[in-house]
């Protein structure tokens, strides 16, 4: 199976303290991969560090045997590289249709940009002419995924995506992205929902303070018994 991205011991720090250390991963293309860890263990950092929102002050990032730590965060974005970040990332002054055309504006990517974008997520069919920022939070959710996925990524880095939204909403959004999954598109989640991730993913890393703790399939992960020392009680 080949490797679609690689992390080959990347580190950052933020005003001299160490977020990441040596972390090194690999997500296979085609899979879903969760990256899990308890608040503050560098799973966003990773997130930033992949889309070039942050530089790695040592070890290098690959993806499709191209190195792309060096390069700017538009030139990885037209690489396929989509991310979804924490807070959504959405124009909010504009409306929902102006959201999705947008999205295409970048990369021309769809012929129909609204009509794919309501194709995954109806509920935003009765809501193209609203302002995005006056949506509740889980249609909020479901737009940036929708632009996210008219830019027809290679790999999707979804970030908490569950994050404050009702329980019927978030079993929606991951009914979302295992349809996504089935269509082969490859996958990082990062999420609060261990077990729903888990669910999803083909391969889990556990990050711990910035580094990386376990690694394993998630029946693996949970017949060690690991995940509730490095992640709570709570999760």
């Amino acid at each position: 199976m080949s490797q679609l991205l690689e992390l080959h011991n990347v580190s950052v720090s933020y005003g001299g303290v160490r977020a990441l250390s040596e972390v090194s991963f690999s997500v296979p293309e085609g899979c879903v991969v969760a990256l899990l860890g308890s608040n503050g263990a560098g799973k966003s950092t990773t997130l930033r560090t992949i889309s070039g929102l942050v530089r790695p002050e040592a070890g290098a990032i690959t993806f499709d045997d191209e190195r792309i730590d060096r390069i700017p965060p538009h030139a990885i974005t037209r690489r396929g590289i989509l991310h979804v970040p924490e807070g959504r990332g959405i124009f909010p002054s504009l409306s929902v249709k102006e959201n999705l055309l947008m999205a295409d504006y970048a990369l021309r990517m769809a012929d129909d940009a609204v009509g794919e974008g309501i194709q995954v997520f109806p509920a935003l069919s009765s809501r193209l002419g609203q302002l995005a920022g006056t949506l509740s939070g889980g249609e909020q959710q479901m737009l940036a995924m929708a632009r996210a996925l008219i830019m027809r990524p290679r790999l999707l880095m979804l970030d908490e995506i569950s994050m404050g939204l009702a329980p019927l909403i978030v079993s929606q959004l991951f009914a979302a992205v295992r349809e996504l999954a089935e269509r082969g598109v490859t996958i990082l989640l990062v999420e609060q929902y261990v077990e729903a991730a888990l669910e999803l993913a083909d391969y889990a890393y556990v990050l711990d303070k910035g580094r990386v703790a376990d690694i394993g399939e998630p029946g693996d992960l949970r017949e060690e018994g690991l995940l509730t020392a490095y992640l709570g009680g709570g999760h």
